[in-house]
């Protein structure tokens, strides 16, 4: 679904991301790990189109999509989440996933005035699909509550369901951990096992939390100094020495 091909991104002589290059089968959940400052979240903006490689290519299903933006790339069905949620926190949990959904006949001036018809049953579509997936997520009782005042964790899922708002085919999630308790952790983990196994959901994880990574990842790819250190199962990862010494912080000794 996705290659990554000797991607490089130099910010005035700096490489946070230094001749990267993995491919992602289509229906896994692949994890990425790496010690902070290894490249993850640079090479996310890159896959995401939020920055443009220095050299290097990315292939999305086939197609090269190196030149496209965010916006074109979320036409195509790749998606992210942030490790701070971004959500419009005014909006209530419903209203953020109702805007969601692009090309809405509501958009259009024309359309409000003369298609009002069309509008509203587009919305009511979009409103159901919207409480389908609070539902879904189990976050039906603060559907009406400002996205703003929502736990961090009840963020992290409500960032999960804006994807389900698309017609995603790739989700990039950044450190869907960070910040959550271990309750709605769980309850997060399972949403994405349900979408990838359920749904086709296919994924890629950037995340520290490594009993997460164990249980939904394969493969796991270990990033260090803008590189690619180990790709493999996790316990192949997990018990590589360079991976201990570098990420982990431990020697081969220490693990034995």
């Amino acid at each position: 679904m996705l290659e990554l091909d000797e991607l490089v991104m130099d910010f005035s002589g700096f490489k946070a991301v230094n001749g990267c290059s993995f491919r992602v089968e289509k229906g896994s959940i692949t994890g990425l790990i790496g010690p902070n400052g290894a490249g993850k979240t640079t090479l996310f903006n890159l896959i995401a189109g939020a920055l443009q490689p220095t050299s290097g290519r990315i292939r999305f299903l086939g197609e090269d999509v190196t030149p496209l933006a965010s916006h074109q790339l979320f036409h195509k069905g790749l998606v992210r989440t942030f490790q701070i949620p971004h959500e419009f926190h005014k909006l209530t949990a419903l209203e953020n996933l109702m805007v969601v959904p692009p090309a809405q006949p509501g958009e259009r001036l024309f359309s409000n005035w003369f298609a009002w018809a069309q509008v509203k049953t587009s919305e009511a579509d979009i409103e159901k699909r919207a409480y389908e997936t609070l539902e879904f997520l189990e976050l039906s009782h603060v559907a009406h509550e400002p996205a703003g005042n929502l736990s961090g964790g009840q963020k992290k899922l409500l960032e999960l369901g804006r994807t389900m708002m698309t017609d995603a085919k790739l989700v990039l999630l950044d450190e869907p951990a960070a910040g959550v308790n271990r309750t709605l952790l769980r309850k997060l983990e399972a949403k994405i096992e349900i979408l990838n196994k359920e749904r086709g959901y296919t994924f890629i994880l950037i995340e520290h939390d490594m009993e997460m990574i164990e249980k939904l990842c394969a493969p796991v790819v270990c990033m260090a100094e803008g590189q690619v250190l180990i790709e493999g199962d996790f316990q192949t990862v997990r018990s590589n020495p360079q991976v201990l010494e570098a990420y982990l912080g431990e020697t081969t000794g220490d693990a034995a």
